[in-house]
């Protein structure tokens, strides 16, 4: 019988992500009411907002009938509208807690949140049975599925009524022991932009598993229609590691339509895939959407200000990505890692015997893509709160020269062969057109470290890098 009067909350099953829910139900001689799924109450008391696209009905007339044991690659919000179940659900996904088993009664007093991948089973305990579910994925053949036996001896379900005595599919009494389930593996991770020097560091840190996809520029069309490029409910997180970054041709007109498309088109299509699936975007900015002029560390929330074409398609791609419900934009300045670089260059001019001549009125920290490739990472997996994050090298702030002056000294060189000059001098006498830099490029890491990620000192890394 619907026991009626109950608050409202959540209770942990013991399987990471399966939460079953109590759910008050009010009712009179009339009959009863209740809100079966309601997005506002529920998501402020910790259930994930799903986004359910499908609602589905099993009406099940007789006392016994028992379905499963089935998991899908999605999630599903279960409770009955009528009658009451015996429900049992086993973790079919890999990891710790594989084949993990929960059971309790379901009647239309309680729901149960089933994540991706965990087996759903019931079995009804009153006739006229109405099961109802919602999905956050439309039923496919291309999906994978994962079955278990009804009967598993690991498992060992308590079914109350015996299976022998009830009524079963011939395609459920077929599925495999847990011995020879084939696990949900977990959602993907797509890094686009697999080939940029990110791209590379961040293939260096989540591996080659094979839920972890890398797409260079020519693997994914960014100006087509992304909604039929993937089945995007079966991805996590998309990393987006690729950008316009020839700062100084974007302000030409041919590099200006250029920085728009890839900072801005691309990223927008990016965030709309993100929106309509449910999947995490990870997008990195940069220290140019501000012009540099605060005598502080830049926040998180500080107003952007880009001075040039390339800050300003920063700043428009990062109000894209905030349309985005689960996002990360990773704002970082001075990257090095492989490939030509800033670094690399000081290093070859020290070694030939050539006096360079450096900025020295922009101020920053230097951020190796290891180290960066590191945070995204920490983010992702931490469940940091979604937003805005700096992330740098950490350390003083020094200019370039003062950078350069360490690369010397590093590979065995006179530092004082460095010469410091002005922005204004160090690009007199440039050729094409020069973009505009901001002269503060410092980045405020409080927010990152709360986070609990510890931004590697900048020399030390420099050091490391060198060494290599």
């Amino acid at each position: 019988m619907t026991e009626f009067g109950k608050q409202l909350g959540p209770v942990e099953t013991g399987i990471p992500g399966l939460v079953l829910w109590e759910l008050p139900v009010h009712g009179d001689s009339r009959g009863w009411f209740k809100e079966n799924w309601q997005r506002e109450k529920m998501t402020v008391l910790g259930l994930d907002d799903f986004g359910p696209v499908q609602n589905n009905i099993s009406f099940n007339d007789a006392v016994g009938t028992t379905r499963g044991i089935h998991a899908e690659p999605w999630d599903k919000w279960v409770s009955v509208a009528t009658g009451r179940i015996f429900g049992a659900w086993v973790d079919l996904r890999e990891g710790p807690t594989f084949g993990a088993v929960f059971t309790a009664e379901i009647d239309p007093s309680r729901a149960i949140f089933v994540p991706r991948g965990v087996g759903n089973a019931y079995q009804t305990l009153e006739p006229d049975t109405a099961y109802t579910y919602l999905v956050n994925d439309h039923w496919s053949p291309e999906a994978a599925y994962t079955f278990l036996n009804l009967a598993d001896e690991t498992a060992a379900i308590a079914w109350p009524i015996p299976l022998s005595d009830v009524e079963i599919s011939a395609k459920d009494l077929a599925h495999p022991r847990i011995a020879d389930v084939t696990p949900i593996a977990p959602r993907k991770t797509l890094v686009v932009g697999s080939n940029g020097q990110l791209g590379r560091a961040l293939r260096a840190e989540l591996g080659d598993a094979a839920y972890i996809e890398y797409a260079a520029r020519a693997d994914l069309d960014l100006s087509s229609n992304l909604s039929r490029a993937r089945r995007w409910r079966e991805y996590d997180t998309i990393i987006n590691a690729g950008a316009y970054t020839a700062v100084d041709l974007a302000e030409t007109p041919e590099g200006r339509v250029d920085a728009w498309t890839a900072n801005v088109t691309g990223v927008a299509a990016l965030a709309r895939v993100a929106a309509q699936n449910g999947v995490t975007l990870v997008h990195i900015s940069s220290d140019y959407v501000f012009d540099g002029t605060l005598d502080r560390p830049y926040r998180e929330d500080d107003s952007v200000c880009p001075l040039g074409v390339y800050g300003q398609t920063k700043a428009a791609g990062d109000a894209a990505v905030a349309t985005a419900p689960k996002h990360y934009i990773v704002r970082t300045s001075w990257v090095i890692g492989e490939g030509k670089n800033f670094v690399r260059t000081m290093a070859s001019l020290a070694e030939r015997g050539i006096d360079p001549r450096v900025v020295d009125d922009q101020i920053g920290r230097l951020t190796f893509t290891d180290d960066l490739a590191r945070g995204i990472v920490h983010l992702v997996r931490s469940g940091a709160p979604y937003g805005i994050y700096n992330l740098t090298g950490g350390g003083e702030p020094t200019s370039w020269a003062d950078i350069a002056r360490t690369v010397f000294e590093l590979t065995g060189h006179d530092p004082a062969r460095v010469t410091g000059v002005s922005t204004e001098e160090y690009y007199a006498s440039a050729a094409g057109p020069v973009a505009p830099r901001p002269r503060n490029s410092v980045l405020d890491l409080a927010k990152i470290a709360s986070a609990g990620f510890d931004s590697p000192h900048a020399e030390a890394s420099l050091r490391a890098y060198l060494a290599e």
